[in-house]
């Protein structure tokens, strides 16, 4: 014998209220289906529950009896659904994310100490590395990737912003090693470049309107950190692919002052980026979540993540 436990909650229901219509108004069903499921759990039981007369419902013995173990049953979904309303008015729990180091000058320290003091009731697990975690076999709720992402009808994903890049040198470089007028140019010159996730230099793969370039300056570093490229290359290392809007950031311009870095070919550009935030694909995204991704919103675009280049 298997009893449906929403039987016995429609049971409580229809007792407690002393009517049929009344309990099917409160659960939000045709007052029919109240009446046949409740018929059908007595065939079930091969107990009669209820006397049914034209002016009103009482309660067999062995319906007093099974009231008891229904209205259980009622209070364990009623606390359910507090706990669930509860949840998602004051996040709480676990939130397990992976973030690169680097996420598009943000700074990201500011926006975790700002989540923690507005939701003390949730705690953090981080991985802030460059690797992709395996968000369903790891059990992490949210991941923050660049670039393409991997086909997964396991995942769903939306997107942050996106990101133009250029490349950019010091003056200081440029005066003493002269600046290229053509891509070809770049062969005689000193790269910083990207390392991709094979532990190789990560191509810049340029266009001026129909015109393309693939190819790269001699690399002299090769790291997966940008910030450390571009203080190499405000430091005079070399040439760096950058987004725009990182430059503009971290190196703002100031009245009467050269800039640290300027752009390089300024007509030629790299393939635009986007910034992702990955998450399983579960149909409910748990409030926790939901507040961070909000919280992560926000201060991108406090941050003003356009695409303008800066002009050197």
């Amino acid at each position: 014998m298997h009893i449906d436990p929403n039987d016995l909650l429609l049971f409580a229901r229809v007792a407690d209220t002393g009517s049929f219509t009344r309990a099917a108004e409160r659960l939000g069903l045709p007052k029919s289906s109240v009446s046949r499921r409740l018929a059908a759990l007595e065939r079930l039981l091969g107990e009669q529950l209820l006397l049914r007369t034209t002016r009103k419902l009482s309660l067999t013995d062995f319906g007093r009896h099974l009231l008891e173990h229904a209205r259980q049953v009622a209070s364990e979904v009623e606390a359910a659904q507090a706990l669930a309303l509860h949840r998602q008015a004051q996040p709480s729990g676990r939130l397990k994310v992976s973030l690169p180091g680097d996420l598009a000058g943000l700074d990201v320290e500011l926006l975790l100490r700002q989540f923690l003091t507005r939701y003390p009731q949730v705690s953090l697990e981080l991985d802030i590395t460059p690797r992709r975690v395996d968000l369903i076999g790891e059990n992490y709720d949210l991941a923050i990737r660049m670039g393409e992402l991997e086909d997964d009808a396991s995942l769903v994903a939306r997107r942050l912003f996106d990101h133009e890049w250029g490349l950019y040198a010091s003056p200081y470089y440029l005066a003493l090693h002269g600046e290229p007028r053509e891509p070809e140019e770049l062969h005689a010159h000193q790269g910083l470049t990207l390392r991709t996730r094979a532990g190789d230099a990560w191509p810049w793969q340029l266009a001026r309107g129909e015109e393309g370039w693939k190819g790269l300056a001699p690399p002299r570093v090769i790291a997966n950190s940008p910030p450390l490229l571009m203080r190499l290359a405000e430091q005079g290392a070399g040439i760096v692919a950058l987004p725009h809007t990182v430059v503009r950031q971290a190196c703002p311009l100031q009245a009467g002052q050269r800039p640290s870095l300027v752009r390089v070919l300024p007509e030629w550009c790299l393939p635009r980026t986007q910034a992702w935030a990955v998450m399983p694909g579960r149909r409910l995204v748990p409030s926790r979540t939901r507040a961070f991704l909000d919280m992560l919103q926000q201060a991108i675009e406090e941050a003003g993540l356009s695409d303008a280049p800066r002009q050197g």
